[in-house]
């Protein structure tokens, strides 16, 4: 509530609390006693009439504000919900699987899946700094630039950098996001990706797990920031999951990248399964992103057959 109406609602009730001491007391200004019982009552009686309006309609005006937000944080929601990718296209030797919960009505984490040329896929997660609108709103600004950028090009090194400049001049200095952009070539598997500062993904096969590391700073910090690109592969009937914090710290335990390993390691179709079971509500207080990527083992006959 504005300082402006609690005043007020402070005024009412203290009317009203002044009414009730008028009458017990009999007097309007103590050791005033009235000598017309007549007069006090009606002076109590508007005294408490006066406390119960003005009362009645703070309460009523701050209702109104409050439902005008509410509608418009539904309305928030609904349009980030048309902002997440729910369909994507089928990619031969791949399977793609994804979890979003906010820990608010709207998040501040984004994700994307974007086809691009030459039979590579664009595998882009952010995570906001803070929560709420605020953070909704800078993350539908991030996925803006990454669908305007990918029309150009499918270096993960223009989309940090660009993106990076955007965030340090026209966002606060206490705004910044970590990021991820993976490129994937879907023929030969291999990963170009750039790690501003995000958790590092995990890319496991049938006898290695691999974590991702940063490759720089989280983007908005400074403006010259540097970054740079690196290389790995997803081998057939292998994975590649991406996430944001709030995973890691809804997992119960003091190492909960170990966890997550574990469950990469399971080769079951089960994994996202087995990863969103690990979640305890009693831990989540921020929003959660996963983002899931098998290559099947029989790829090169997809890709075979395809070429055929």
């Amino acid at each position: 509530m504005p300082r402006s109406k609690r005043f007020v609602a402070f005024a009412a009730v203290f009317f009203q609390g002044y009414a009730f001491y008028a009458l017990l007391t009999r007097s309007l200004i103590w050791p005033w006693i009235w000598p017309r019982e007549q007069v006090l009552y009606i002076c109590v009686w508007l005294f408490y009439m006066l406390g119960y309006c003005v009362l009645n309609v703070t309460l009523t005006s701050e209702f109104v504000r409050k439902t005008q937000l509410e509608s418009d944080v539904i309305a928030a929601r609904q349009i980030q919900q048309t902002l997440q990718p729910t369909t994507y296209p089928k990619f031969a030797g791949y399977e793609i699987e994804t979890f979003y919960k906010p820990f608010r009505e709207v998040g501040g984490d984004y994700f994307d899946v974007i086809e691009l040329p030459e039979n590579r896929i664009l595998f882009a997660v952010a995570d906001v700094s803070g929560k709420g609108m605020p953070a909704a709103l800078l993350a539908a600004n991030i996925q803006a630039l990454v669908r305007s950028i990918a029309n150009l090009t499918y270096d993960p090194f223009a989309f940090a950098l660009q993106i990076n400049k955007h965030l340090s001049r026209y966002t606060p200095r206490d705004r910044f996001a970590t990021a991820l952009f993976i490129v994937l070539s879907r023929d030969s598997g291999e990963l170009t990706y750039l790690n501003a500062g995000h958790n590092p993904p995990i890319v496991s096969s049938l006898c290695s797990t691999q974590f991702l590391d940063a490759t720089g700073i989280p983007l908005g910090l400074f403006a010259d920031a540097e970054y740079k690109t690196e290389t790995a592969a997803l081998a057939r009937g292998g994975a590649l999951l991406l996430f944001t914090d709030g995973l890691t710290d809804s997992i119960a335990g003091d190492r909960p990248e170990e966890c997550l390993r574990d469950v990469m390691a399971d080769s079951s179709r089960a994994t996202m399964s087995n990863i969103r079971s690990l979640v305890n509500p009693r831990f989540n207080e921020d929003d959660v992103t996963v983002l899931l990527i098998k290559r099947t083992a029989d790829s090169a006959c997809d890709e075979s057959n395809r070429s055929q």
